[in-house]
């Protein structure tokens, strides 16, 4: 994955980009930053982050495998950032189905800090 560009919509490297806040969740500054982060992670089949950034409030709501099914019947194809204030991020994430129709999952997203760490917390989809 050298030198592959982000999967999140910045023009960085992966390498210089979500990769780092995969590996360190705490490099993820604001909620803006983990979202394009969790979004790469569902690119990439990266079940283990996604489960861990949910808010440890929710996260008992959540199982690796539904997140994992979920993550991989779809082939994500792009990222749009709409809206991202301290704390929320209104965000369209672009993917073809099993059936190889383009969707849109439109969500705003609610992040929690926990000593000084984001957490996904809630979501509400947009049509």
């Amino acid at each position: 994955m050298l030198n592959m560009k982000c999967p999140c919509g910045n023009e960085r490297d992966f390498s210089s980009c979500c990769e780092i806040i995969h590996h360190d969740l705490s490099k993820a500054e604001t909620a803006e930053k983990l979202m394009r982060a969790r979004y790469t992670a569902f690119v990439l089949g990266n079940i283990d982050f996604l489960y861990h950034t949910f808010h440890p409030t929710t996260r008992r709501y959540q199982t690796k495998k539904e997140i994992e099914s979920w993550a991989k019947q779809n082939k994500w194809m792009q990222l749009e950032i709409l809206n991202s204030t301290y704390s929320t991020v209104e965000f369209k994430a672009y993917y073809l189905d099993q059936h190889f129709d383009v969707q849109v999952h439109h969500e705003k997203s609610k992040f929690k800090q926990v000593q000084h760490i984001w957490y996904y917390a809630e979501g509400m989809l947009i049509n």
